[in-house]
């Protein structure tokens, strides 16, 4: 195949701003290839430096071996289709697709025997008088196409074409865009953040984030063979596990050995392995290679998606102590004020101060008649760096004031090796009201309880996915209760036509061939 575009460490800032960081990139005569990639990982930035809308800071732009830099958008040999289409209101649809050779001033004849080409290779004959404005989303994006081809250029640019559509329209105008490349026989360029429509199109997919180029590859080798862990969750879903590559062809991970079909890592070198969900088995217990329990089935249509935990979450239990409502009244000056006593941890002392101590003691003054609330102007306390309990005081300008303890405790959390993880909260004090007027009681629980998880690798945030307690907020009384925060654990994501119990043990089968090993590099 011959080389038609070549992007030469291409860089291209805004204001100071990277968009495109040393981009370089071969595309042949006739591929269908796709810039895949979130909004802003400069897919669409690169394309309109081909099509010359835009001019690159640094690098070049090779097209059929001609650096093109400085080539005008109407002389460069690339058409492009919109996302609007930018189809003219007052002209039919014979129009809108003659226009570009009108300009080019051919013949009438030449112009109508094109036309009425573009108009069968689109499936649109008979249209040709119709108003635009009438026509559907599909049929519309159909005659940009044509407009587009017309002209006979050896690149098409599309531009997110199919973004406006409705999801049938959209699937079928993906097939109908792969059967127009291969009928004209010319190269499309296409910009998408949407991985089905580019598995279904390409030829070759181009992943890109955040300005670079992630890899670069067939539909098969991006899915099946993803070179990191942002791709693997781009393309496609993916079960992904932090593992030790401890040899060529022997991966750790779950604090087991598997045999894979990866090699060249460094020994003993942390990597990411991939395993799709299509490609794990449940089977009974005894046979598994992996054992866990069914979380959740969730019926797809046509499969079921089984959660299977073969790691549990990592788990905290603390006290939650209610009282009943202690408001401080201060009558004289027509004020209420309320706080609670908390815990703190000796390391995060340090960082405590009146904002801090105002959030964490839940303290407010308010005017009782009318409910507005008043400002605490004044928090007097002594809190040391050592185990112990420390009274803070909270005043107004009025004179009313309210005491609670502080106390300060060697915070105990709890860790989960195999999961990479920890989880600490603290036991915490609340008043029958607070409780029963908490609109979001999980979220608030998790706040008052100072409850966080992370990973003991990099101390990345890990979220706390359940609360779990056995009182009713809205009928709570006064005494002493358990809160238990925990991390969702390691699950596996199974697509299978078998369906299965919530709650079931079973086992996980696979394939070596199956596993796919990432490096961690830069990820």
């Amino acid at each position: 195949m011959n080389t038609l575009i070549q992007f030469k460490n291409i860089v291209k800032d805004f204001d100071g701003q990277l968009v495109l960081k040393g981009v370089n990139l071969d595309i042949y005569e006739n591929e269908f290839v796709t810039l895949l990639g979130p909004s802003g990982c400069g897919k669409t930035t690169l394309l309109r430096i081909l099509g010359g809308f835009l001019k690159q800071s640094e690098g070049q732009v090779i097209f059929d071996g001609q650096e093109i830099s400085e080539v005008p958008p109407y002389k460069r040999e690339v058409n492009t289709v919109f996302q609007k289409y930018a189809l003219f209101p007052h002209m039919n649809v014979y129009e809108n697709i003659a226009f570009g050779l009108q300009i080019k001033k051919m013949s009438k004849d030449v112009i109508e025997q094109k036309v009425m080409k573009m108009l069968k290779l689109i499936g649109l004959e008979g249209y040709e008088q119709k108003n635009v404005n009438v026509l559907s989303g599909g049929q519309q994006q159909r005659i940009a196409i044509a407009r587009a081809l017309i002209n006979e250029p050896k690149v098409l640019l599309l531009d997110e074409p199919l973004a406006a559509l409705d999801l049938k329209l959209r699937k079928e105008m993906q097939y109908e865009l792969k059967k127009i490349q291969q009928e004209v026989g010319i190269t499309f360029l296409y910009v998408t953040h949407d991985q089905e429509e580019a598995l279904t199109m390409s030829d070759k997919i181009v992943v890109m984030k955040d300005g670079e180029i992630q890899q670069v590859g067939t539909p098969i080798d991006i899915y099946n063979e993803p070179e990191n862990r942002y791709v693997a969750n781009f393309i496609g879903e993916s079960n992904i596990v932090s593992a030790i590559m401890v040899d060529d062809y022997k991966v750790c991970f779950d604090d087991l050995l598997f045999t894979c079909v990866d090699y060249g890592f460094k020994k003993n070198e942390k990597v990411d392995v991939v395993i799709r969900p299509e490609d794990l088995d449940i089977v009974e217990v005894q046979d598994g290679k992996l054992t866990g329990v069914v979380k959740s089935v969730l019926f797809k249509g046509v499969h079921y998606e089984i959660m299977v935990e073969t790691v549990p979450g990592t788990t905290v239990t603390v006290m939650m102590n209610v009282t009943r409502e202690h408001d401080i009244v201060n009558e004289e000056a027509g004020e209420k004020m309320s706080a609670n006593d908390f815990y703190v941890d000796i390391e995060d002392v340090k960082d405590l101060n009146d904002a801090e101590i105002i959030a964490r003691a839940d303290a407010q003054a308010w005017n009782p008649e009318s409910d507005e609330y008043i400002s605490i102007s004044k928090i007097e306390y002594d809190i040391l760096e050592e185990v112990g309990t420390y009274p803070v005081e909270f005043m107004t300008s009025s004179g009313t004031s309210v005491t609670i303890n502080v106390m300060v405790v060697q915070q105990q959390y709890v860790e989960n090796p195999k999961a990479n993880e920890a989880i600490s909260a603290f036991n915490f004090f609340k008043t029958v009201d607070e409780l029963k007027e908490s609109t979001a009681i999980d979220t608030d629980l998790k706040t008052w309880a100072n409850a966080q998880g992370w990973k003991l690798s990099d101390e990345s945030i890990v979220e706390i996915e359940s609360v779990e307690y056995d009182f009713d907020p809205e009928t709570i009384q006064v005494g002493t209760y358990k809160v238990t925060f925990s991390t969702q654990g390691r699950q596996f994501k199974i697509h299978t036509t078998d369906v299965s119990e919530v709650g079931k043990e079973v086992g996980l089968s696979f394939y070596p061939e199956d596993i796919h090993v990432m490096s961690k590099k830069g990820y």
